[in-house]
């Protein structure tokens, strides 16, 4: 069997991996010629490690990154206390979660794909679904929240705005921090996700000040930052000075989507972001994304029929991957209206806790 991955991310590049374990010849094209990764860090909840693990990839994971044992909830004063959530560890020997650069995985990932003997071409992408489709006995869109393959197959399934904008940026990591820890203010939730020994990234999710821009100018994006974080103390208020370097910021609007079910059409399947792009708010955004490969892999492997893998994967997944979209807006539509009926610290958890369900 041979199979076609556009897209060499988190997604395309564990499908390629846990393809070619199955004994697939695969084949990945990637747009960007220099295959590399925009980005700060990843969370990788224990279901992700999950994953990783039966792929082969988690202890590399965990050696270069940082152990997170659950997530804490303040006040954004940081002086009132909501909540103090241990994880359950899901893999014998590794921690409950674990946070990671993105170049760092990026480049676990890479290697695994390269010697898996996956053939891997950059610069590239489909100029044509029909012709691949007759190339391959499956052509996997892995190519992300704008996903070109998507538009092929669902042209009226469009990435939605949720109103909020998130901002990320490196920081020394606050010695004791091996949890997130994050803090709500009045317009949104900010925190700290560990990522190694002396790394941590600082993460905001928030509605911007009524009449600005969802999109900003790359120029003073630092000083913008700084502004918005004013009214949180605590451990946010030490760090927001440290926030300088309008290139180190990571902003983008937040948006989501989720493809209806099925997620595929002939031999073209969507995973990841492709079909279920979530907000930030649970940091399940890559796991999901490689409980897609995994799942999909099992499924080619233990059917002989292409739908009825298909069927079973989408089965397997679109619930489990709907609920934790839904449940994250819900908590960014609380972010942005308090009258809203909703715990956001709860439902965080409840989110968090389904995601960590045997699959």
């Amino acid at each position: 069997m041979r199979a076609l991955i556009v897209g060499g991310g988190i997604g395309g590049l564990c499908s390629a991996v846990a393809l070619r374990r199955a004994g697939l010849d695969v084949d990945v094209v990637e747009i960007n010629p220099d295959w590399d990764v925009y980005g700060v860090g990843i969370i990788q909840p224990g279901n992700a490690l999950r994953a990783l693990n039966e792929l082969g990839l988690a202890e590399a994971c965990v050696a270069q990154g940082h152990p997170i044992n659950g997530d804490a909830a303040w006040l954004g004063d940081g002086n009132v206390q909501l909540a103090d959530n241990d994880w359950p560890a899901l893999v014998p020997g590794l921690p409950p979660g674990n946070g990671i650069t993105r170049p760092r995985l990026h480049k676990i990932l890479q290697t695994a794909t390269l010697e898996s003997g996956a053939d891997v071409r950059t610069g590239e992408t489909v100029p044509s679904l029909d012709d691949a489709k007759r190339s391959y006995d499956l052509v996997i869109g892995a190519d992300g929240l704008h996903s070109r393959i998507r538009e092929l197959l669902f042209p009226d399934v469009k990435p939605k705005l949720t109103g909020q904008v998130v901002w990320r940026y490196n920081l020394p990591r606050i010695e004791g921090l091996d949890k997130i820890w994050v803090y709500i203010g009045p317009t949104g939730t900010a925190g700290f996700v560990p990522l190694a020994d002396d790394l941590m990234y600082m993460l905001t999710i928030e509605k911007p000040p009524e009449g600005t821009s969802l999109r900003l100018p790359r120029e003073g994006l630092a000083a913008t930052y700084r502004e918005r974080l004013a009214a949180f103390g605590g451990p946010v208020a030490e760090q927001r000075d440290l926030i300088v370097d309008d290139d180190a910021v990571v902003y983008r609007p937040v948006e989501n989507v989720v493809v209806p079910a099925p997620w595929y059409r002939d031999n073209v399947v969507l995973i990841g972001d492709a079909a279920h792009a979530t907000s930030p708010h649970c940091g399940q955004g890559a796991a999901q994304a490689i409980e897609d490969a995994l799942v999909l892999t099992q499924e080619l492997s233990s059917r002989d029929d292409l739908g009825s893998a298909l069927d079973a994967f989408v089965e397997r997944r679109f619930e489990r991957c709907r609920f934790i979209v839904e449940g994250s807006e819900a908590i960014g539509a609380w972010e942005m209206d308090h009258s809203l009926p909703i715990d956001p610290t709860a439902k965080r958890q409840e989110v968090v806790m389904a995601a960590m369900a045997p699959l």
